[in-house]
């Protein structure tokens, strides 16, 4: 499936990603990321990466830095291992979203809490509305019940319902949807959205979607998301 345009919706493939694959890591980059670039895939307004990770037992990203960038994680299976420069030494299990607000520098390192299980997580990268900022580190858990069957914000500005704070205008949405579910969502006038198929199979306004496809979402509209197979998505409302 090559990209599509609709009225509103571009659709990314899946199979057009980025790919890296070595020893311990088999990842797929959403947008132009490391020796992946393409032009048509620099991020959508704020949102610069989305990659998919998949990490075998015991291994992971060393330590390294990253500054004025809003970063979060966000766990599908297994537990990952964060430590960083801020003190901070934490497990993210399923349920759980992390952020990092990098800001004037950072240094953390990601591994795979498990000596016997594989991870398997998707990471984020948001531009912040400013640069600069003092470094930051956020987690929270969201217990899976408030994601079934409905969108429940994990990410906003404000912090509003309980979610982690990010620096920039952006509302991050999570939903787990078993056979038969249907979530909406109005996307008001001068907005926009990015879609991202975490797990499973879903149809975007009759447009079935798999694992690994995005859509990015211009201008007011009515979204329904439905499945028959159960799926796991995400929904940024991007100003």
């Amino acid at each position: 499936m090559m990209n599509q345009e609709t009225a509103t919706h571009l659709i990314h493939d899946r199979h057009e990603r980025g790919h890296t694959n070595i020893a311990w890591l088999n990842s797929y980059h959403t947008f132009s990321f490391s020796n992946f670039y393409d032009p048509n895939r620099m991020g959508f307004r704020s949102l610069r990466v989305i990659n998919d990770d998949r990490v075998t037992a015991g291994a992971g990203f060393g330590t390294h830095g990253h500054s004025d960038m809003e970063i979060i994680t966000y766990v599908l299976q297994g537990a990952i291992e964060h430590r960083d420069s801020m003190g901070n030494g934490t497990v993210i299990y399923p349920g759980e979203v992390q952020i990092m607000s990098a800001g004037t520098g950072v240094t953390h390192s990601e591994f795979n809490h498990s000596q016997t299980d594989p991870l398997h997580f998707l990471q984020i990268w948001v531009l912040p509305d400013q640069n600069g900022l003092k470094p930051r580190y956020e987690q929270r858990s969201f217990p899976l019940k408030e994601k079934h069957g409905e969108f429940h914000c994990i990410a906003s500005k404000n912090g509003k319902d309980g979610a982690v704070t990010i620096h920039q205008d952006v509302e991050l949405y999570a939903a787990i949807l078993e056979s038969g579910d249907v979530v909406r969502y109005h996307l008001p006038p001068h907005r926009y959205a990015w879609l991202q198929i975490a797990g499973g199979i879903a149809e975007l306004n009759d447009e079935e979607l798999r694992e690994g496809d995005g859509v990015q979402i211009r201008g007011e509209e009515e979204l329904e998301v439905s499945t028959q197979f159960g799926a796991e998505i995400l929904l940024f409302d991007l100003g």
